[in-house]
């Protein structure tokens, strides 16, 4: 029997039951990896994951496959489903999209953007600034995200906001590094968001657009920046290891 036949010959409400399940199930596996919680690399059980959130492997395995879709796991053969990694190419890539995708809702926002809008985005600004005098890395990454997720939502292009939550979701997976690692990042890239969200209430589209494809670029930069310090700071550590000394040979008595 084909997938199909066994999907159209199943039980609606077990079907509606089962896709609900998925979805949550699915949703808490990436908040887990977008919140930094499963790192790159992490190995993902099915059967863990059912116990833990006390369903049947059933959804965890199609949550799995919708996971590997939006790019965020990847299936090794015989080894089974682990976080994925980006690659600097990779992220340099989805920023590039990226931009053009935030400068395209910047435009359309702009255009039209009201007070409930944009106190929304005031909110996720202020998370911001809060989350940076206490050095909080997490929690400002956590409004960061938000604050772009509001803007982009705001655009009313709801095919924009679907290509933009998946490359954001990916691009999660490499960019917390740059603001934990990087002295100034958190208030440079307040001092950004700061100068969009008055450009969108100055309903100034082309300025705003201008500044976030500065932004979003910015961002690129440092972590370009945070690869280049590590990859140092790993010659250093090779560098100063003393040698491995050859094993002694064996004596005759």
């Amino acid at each position: 029997m084909t997938e199909y036949m066994r999907t159209v010959s199943a039980d609606p409400i077990e079907m509606v039951r089962r896709h609900s399940l998925t979805t949550l199930v699915r949703d808490e596996i990436e908040r887990h990896i977008v919140e930094g919680m499963l790192a790159p690399g992490d190995k993902l059980n099915e059967a863990d994951w059912a116990t833990r959130l006390r369903v049947s492997r059933g959804p965890v395995r199609e949550a799995f496959r919708a996971l590997e879709q939006a790019g965020l796991v990847r299936t090794e053969k015989n080894r089974g489903v682990f976080v994925r990694t980006v690659s600097l190419a990779e992220a340099g890539e989805i920023c590039a999209v990226r931009a053009v995708l935030e400068e395209a809702a910047c435009r359309m926002l702009a255009a039209s953007i009201d007070a409930g809008q944009l106190a929304v985005l005031r909110d996720w600004f202020d998370a911001m600034r809060t989350a940076a005098d206490s050095r909080d890395h997490d929690a400002y990454t956590r409004a960061d995200m938000a604050f772009h997720d509001a803007l982009v939502a705001a655009s009313g292009n709801r095919k924009l906001y679907e290509t933009y939550r998946r490359l954001v979701s990916e691009l999660s997976l490499f960019r917390r590094a740059a603001l934990a690692m990087h002295a100034g990042a958190m208030e440079r890239s307040l001092a950004e968001h700061r100068v969009i969200l008055t450009a969108l209430g100055s309903r100034d589209a082309e300025h705003a657009a201008m500044l976030m494809r500065a932004h979003v670029n910015g961002g690129l930069q440092r972590v370009h920046a945070t690869c280049a310090v590590a990859g140092r700071a790993a010659s250093k550590a090779v560098a100063a290891a003393p040698a491995k000394l050859p094993p002694a040979p064996l004596l005759n008595n």
